[in-house]
């Protein structure tokens, strides 16, 4: 089975916009995995706009299942993964100011810059992962970089899904393929939601684990408003 790891970053979003400890974003990452998920994954960013460096840390002792740190490998971030030594980090070429993950990696062009970094988490017994585009050529780079894992970037599976998903998700099917044989596992994640995940995860070969976040706490704000608002007026009847 394809692992859940569920990405908290919009949880911390909305804490951060009130100010205060709500939602409780540890209790929020421990009820998720009560839920069942098998991993929650936090992606913090130089701004500290959603979540914090201290949330990461205060996480470590929090989660129980896999613990997924993903960003680009500036040296505080290096840092803070080498102090925390989660389970599995994943490495994202964001820009700074970049409002969301936008690409993967150009492993052709940063091998040796990739290799680098991997060598060094890998010494401290931390999985890795790269976020690539799913491009033959630059998978086959990435498997030169030692890493573990690749994490396909699905954005553009999610936005030509309702137009022909079959078209879609045929160069995921051979990525994922290419990845397997040269050794590689393979995790997924961006814009994956409850309308094209199930297809996705039944048609991409040995896929390890997907992370979602948006499209889940959105989904999550939906499904659960009804209970919210008839316990709401249950309590004023």
């Amino acid at each position: 089975m394809t692992k859940l790891s569920v990405n908290i970053n919009k949880i911390a979003t909305l804490r951060n916009a009130r100010g205060g400890a709500m939602p409780d974003l540890l209790q929020a990452a421990k009820d998720i995995e009560s839920f069942g998920a098998q991993g929650i994954t936090i992606h913090p960013r130089p701004d500290e706009r959603h979540i914090k460096y201290q949330d990461a840390r205060d996480l470590k002792s929090t989660v129980s299942t896999e613990y997924n740190i993903e960003g680009n490998p500036v040296q505080q971030f290096i840092d803070l993964v080498l102090e925390i030594k989660p389970t599995q980090v994943t490495l994202v070429p964001d820009a700074v100011d970049a409002i969301t993950s936008n690409a993967g990696w150009d492993a052709i062009t940063h091998q040796e810059y990739l290799s680098s970094i991997i060598t060094t988490f890998k010494s401290h017994g931390i999985r890795t992962s790269i976020f690539m585009d799913p491009i033959e050529d630059q998978i086959r780079a990435a498997a030169l970089t030692g890493t573990d894992r690749i994490e396909l970037y699905t954005e553009n599976y999610a936005t030509e899904y309702a137009k022909n998903k079959e078209q879609a998700i045929a160069p995921y099917i051979k990525s994922a393929q290419l990845a397997h044989q040269l050794g590689l596992e393979i995790n997924a994640g961006h814009d994956l939601s409850l309308e094209n995940i199930e297809y996705f995860s039944k048609n991409i070969p040995h896929l390890d684990e997907v992370s979602i976040g948006h499209a889940l706490i959105c989904e999550s704000l939906y499904l659960g408003l009804e209970t919210v608002v008839k316990s709401y007026l249950k309590a004023l009847r």
